[in-house]
């Protein structure tokens, strides 16, 4: 019987032959942090008598979730990641650079068939090129800086093969709401999801780091998504040479294969306070809205601002609504501001922050009121989310968001595009 993509890259990993079930120490090629996760690590792989970090060179450390620092706190915590760095080698980010997921992918760190891992759940994003990403705590992390390995149960693996054009108003925002909602949040456990078919095929880049940065809202290990010649215009475009990647043998085993014709999907909500609550907007009630906000490592990249800025362009952000728009990096931002989208979103009554996790992880940058309905492009509305339990946070595209701050309640953008 033939490997699937993820008993492959483990086979390459452990240096022997595996299979779906096997336990392995494997090694890693490359590892993250945020500041959120990393400031335990470091003190976590001082106690275990750490002198130097493995592969150093391989490590990156990322000031994102509190940037600027909102109080003396994270002040001194961004201090200790500095010195840390410093010390060990390591690679680090600055005030500014962006959310660790996206700038992970923009400094190369994610190549095809490598093994990744990062502090934070939803590393699983670099899925989008290949590779097999996930999210671990920060003591595994910690031992992973210690001896540049982890040990792993290779996971069972599902076939997930979409296929039909994408409609009028649906992006891939749309087809991992719906996913998530159709397996729920348990429905995936610790499997390893390999995607395909033509849908996916057409997706962008960005349209897939979309799909794979929520995997993990359906309990999945790592989501992994086709090389091809976009994945090659992606490497080649952060100045990599990259020409081929890893594929399932033809007679590869599945635990299941699932197969979606999303030629009729509707642009997709999840309501709260969970992220498989998801329905068809023709099914939402008109529901009045406070705050919205666009951006997160789900959909702060320059697609997502792309299809802001054909929603708001010209029009004005209701006057009972904060609409707030957060780039996912420093990267983005610069070609947004080159592209006019900026402007854009100025005009339209909207505030522009740096780079940053702020207003999803709750720290600062937007916190709701107590009551106040917010629709917002991020991966998660759990209570509390956004930095206050008694707001309601709603999930949507980038579309429907822009469309939802322009009318005051949750809208079908199919409303605003010709």
């Amino acid at each position: 019987m033939g490997k699937n993509i993820a008993e492959k890259i483990f086979s390459n990993h452990a240096g022997k032959d595996v299979k779906a079930g096997d336990i392995v120490i494997a090694k890693l090629d490359a590892l993250m942090g945020q500041d959120g996760t990393s400031p335990l690590a470091i003190k976590v792989f001082e106690e275990l008598g750490g002198t130097r970090v493995v592969n150093a060179e391989k490590v990156l450390i990322v000031m994102d979730h509190s940037v600027p620092p909102p109080n003396e706190g994270v002040a001194n915590l961004h201090k200790l990641m500095r010195e840390f760095a410093e010390k060990y080698g390591t690679q680090i980010t600055e005030f500014g650079e962006g959310v660790c997921h996206q700038v992970f992918m923009e400094r190369g760190l994610a190549t095809p068939g490598s093994l990744v891992i990062g502090a934070d759940s939803h590393t699983c994003t670099y899925g989008a090129l290949n590779c097999f990403s996930t999210g671990v705590g920060s003591s595994e992390l910690a031992a992973a800086m210690y001896t540049g390995k982890l040990w792993f149960k290779v996971p069972n693996a599902v076939k997930i093969s979409l296929n039909g054009k994408l409609p009028k108003g649906v992006v891939s925002k749309d087809i991992i709401l719906y996913l998530v909602g159709y397996f729920k949040a348990d429905g995936l456990t610790y499997k390893a999801i390999e995607f395909d078919g033509e849908t996916i095929r057409d997706l962008s880049i960005d349209g897939r780091a979309t799909i794979t940065n929520m995997v993990v809202e359906m309990g999945a290990k790592a989501g992994i998504m086709p090389f091809d010649e976009k994945t090659k215009e992606f490497f080649k475009n952060i100045g990599m040479d990259i020409n081929s990647g890893i594929e399932a043998d033809k007679d590869a085993e599945y635990e299941a294969v699932y197969n979606f014709d999303i030629s009729n999907l509707e642009p997709q909500v999840a309501l709260p306070h969970t992220v498989d609550n998801v329905y068809p907007i023709s099914q939402i009630e008109k529901i009045k809205i406070h705050e919205a906000f666009i951006g997160t490592c789900t959909n702060g990249r320059l697609e997502d601002l792309r299809y802001a800025a054909q929603i708001l362009k010209g029009r004005k952000v209701n006057k009972n609504v904060k609409l707030i728009i957060t780039p996912a990096s420093k990267r983005i931002y610069m070609q947004a501001l080159k592209e006019g989208f900026i402007e854009i979103f100025l005009n339209a009554g909207a505030i522009v922050t740096n780079p940053g996790c702020g207003p999803c992880v709750g720290t600062h940058q937007g916190v709701p009121a107590d009551g106040e309905n917010v629709i917002s492009t991020a991966n998660r509305n759990f209570k509390g989310r956004m930095g206050n339990n008694k707001a309601l946070i709603h999930l949507a595209s980038p579309l429907t968001v822009a469309a939802s701050a322009i009318k005051g309640e949750i809208t079908d953008p199919r409303e605003f595009l010709d």
